[in-house]
């Protein structure tokens, strides 16, 4: 039942992204709708406990690091520390934990450096960073140093991707259709940018990836907070 839950949830997530190009003068409400949906999500994880204040302090305090960690590295395309923050809290949080970081961390941050109906697809991006982690906690891939590198690498990317499905169906229209040519090109110039953002995740895996881990795995156990 809770996996049918969850299904439904991102099916519905889905249509809100979809709506961002029937509304496009509405993602701001878009997003918020993000919003309730990834708390409803969180809260069919703990359907049969009551949620700790703590860990919704918890969740804010490390979805506001996310964001924050976004605004020292503007000026640097693709490269920040938004992305090992949300992986990290999934890993040791859980994957509903990390997609809520994610999403409002997405959203956070926009409101300094400019909200957009690009805003949705960035929150999605960033929660299915933060779930995937969580959901693959157990396994091999994220239990090795070299694993949660490779995840680091392959999220880079993958992030990227994403977002240029939005751009192709944002600015191919009209005179320049979709089609092989327009794709191959669209995602061709996004590679640049997309192995910064693969190369930064590996830095900050490598540099405080451990200790992270430590950090909050130690924190979870010593309080308690977000246990399955």
């Amino acid at each position: 039942m809770r996996t049918i839950k969850t299904a439904g949830l991102f099916l519905l997530m889905i249509c809100v992204m979809l709506f961002s190009f029937m509304l496009p003068n509405h993602y701001l409400w878009l997003s918020f709708a993000l919003i309730i949906i990834s708390i409803v999500l969180l809260l069919v994880r703990f359907e049969k406990r009551k949620i700790d204040p703590r860990e919704l302090v918890l969740l804010a305090v490390l979805a506001s690091i996310a964001a924050v960690g976004r605004i020292p590295f503007a000026s640097l395309p693709s490269v920040q520390p938004t992305t090992f923050v949300i992986m990290m809290s999934g890993y040791v949080f859980g994957a509903e934990s990390g997609f809520i970081i994610g999403a409002v961390a997405a959203l956070a941050s926009n409101m300094i450096l400019g909200q957009g109906p690009w805003t949705p697809w960035q929150m999605v991006a960033w929660g299915l960073v933060g779930f995937t982690a969580g959901w693959l906690k157990k396994t091999k891939l994220m239990n090795s140093q070299l694993g949660r590198l490779l995840f680091g690498v392959i999220w880079g990317f993958l992030f990227g991707w994403i977002m240029n499905i939005w751009g192709l169906f944002a600015f191919t229209q009209g005179d320049s259709p979709i089609n092989v040519r327009s794709i191959l090109t669209y995602f061709a110039g996004s590679a640049v940018f997309d192995t910064m953002h693969a190369a930064s995740n590996v830095f900050f895996l490598l540099v405080f990836g451990k200790t992270w881990v430590k950090i909050l795995t130690r924190f979870k156990r010593k309080y308690g907070l977000l246990e399955s």
